[in-house]
């Protein structure tokens, strides 16, 4: 069994995106970096099939944790 490492050992970098989906939905919300420098390198990871986003504003439910495959993102717009 895998041990479960402490959350303090995890990096947080929370930057603010939009992404585009296949389907045309539009999330607005926060990606967290981690060790990476910049978003687009969480796109050039294939070890990970899904970007996290968090805080995300999506059909009028504010704050929600949403999952998404990265096979079904059109675009990704950095924010603030």
């Amino acid at each position: 069994m895998e041990e479960f490492k402490d959350s303090d050992t995890w990096m947080r970098e929370y930057r603010g995106v939009t992404i585009r989906t296949t389907d045309g939905s539009t999330f607005a919300g926060k990606i967290n970096l981690g060790h990476n420098k910049r978003i687009s390198d969480l796109f050039k990871t294939p070890c990970e099939q899904f970007v996290v986003l968090v805080d995300v504003v999506f059909r009028d439910s504010p704050e929600r944790v949403v999952m998404i495959n990265k096979n079904h993102i059109v675009w990704v717009e950095p924010g603030d």
